[in-house]
């Protein structure tokens, strides 16, 4: 196939290109490509003319959504839409990543694919916004949502807590936030086997299992700076002496259910981390 990535120097774009290796891929990233600028988006998808379209880019800096919503809907709604009608235009299936944050962490269990949204966030509002626009505009749409994703590249919570724990004896970690971790390679992984189904709709792709922020970073800072403490702490106290303009779900792991119906899983978040971390020496 030929394959038309945006954003593919970000982490999950990336792992894209490593995951569909072998096929003809073509990349897309600022500022060359402008996801609010349609004819940008348009001239270079016809331009690629691909048979798939995969679509990891977005604005994801929660708090700098909340502080230019307007960006947000640009990157994350309008972008969407724009690279929708593009990819239908060329006849290519398309691939649309979200996020859990399109739901309000009030359910107290993990979420089916056909729970209704309710975001609680700019970014979250922005994203279910792209998620609509993705499925009015192409029939032969995947729209995969996916939680707290870390790599070796960019910036993320995993490398975060192990920056900080390289720099300090002891983090403070909220531990009722609950998720789903998510390694990039792994939603790379299931994303490929997923476009060879035919099966459009939305999916749930995370890493199996849940977990809170301070657990993910106690097995994180653990296994490579073992004498630094990790300390739990309620959101509310935190927000108290750092406060945030987003909120976030405070209960939001994500239930496999559509994509384990066609043999497409993937494996325990924490089997996950420990392969990242056993390689994070050698990362870039």
């Amino acid at each position: 196939m030929k394959i038309f990535v945006t954003g593919a120097s970000g982490q999950v774009g990336s792992e894209f290109i490593r995951a569909f290796a072998g096929h003809d891929i073509i990349t897309a990233s600022r500022p060359e490509f402008d996801l609010a600028d349609e004819r940008s988006v348009r001239s270079a998808i016809e331009s690629a003319a691909p048979d798939l379209v995969l679509h990891p880019a977005a604005f994801t800096d929660v708090d700098g959504c909340e502080r230019e919503p307007l960006r947000a809907y640009q990157i994350n709604t309008l972008g969407t839409r724009n690279v929708a009608l593009a990819s239908r235009r060329v006849g290519a299936t398309l691939v649309a990543i979200s996020t859990d944050y399109v739901f309000d962490g009030a359910k107290g269990e993990p979420y089916l694919e056909w729970d209704e949204p309710n975001p609680l966030s700019v970014y979250g509002r922005s994203k279910l916004a792209g998620e609509r626009e993705a499925l009015t505009h192409h029939d032969r749409c995947y729209v995969v949502r996916t939680s707290w994703v870390y790599s070796p590249r960019g910036r993320n919570f995993v490398k975060t807590m192990l920056r900080l724990a390289s720099e300090r004896p002891r983090l403070t970690v909220v531990d009722d936030e609950v998720g789903g971790p998510t390694l990039a390679g792994d939603l790379a992984d299931a994303v490929s086997q997923l476009v060879g189904t035919g099966v459009y709709g939305i999916y749930h792709l995370a890493n199996a299992g849940l977990c809170s922020r301070w657990e993910l970073a106690r097995q994180t800072v653990a296994a490579l700076y073992p004498t630094v403490a990790v300390l739990p702490t309620s959101t509310a106290d935190y927000l108290a002496r750092y406060p945030l303009p987003a909120r976030r779900p405070a209960f939001s792991p994500l239930a496999n259910v559509a994509g384990a119906a066609l043999g497409i899983t993937l494996r325990p978040w924490d089997e996950a981390l420990a392969s990242f971390i056993a390689d994070y020496p050698t990362n870039p």
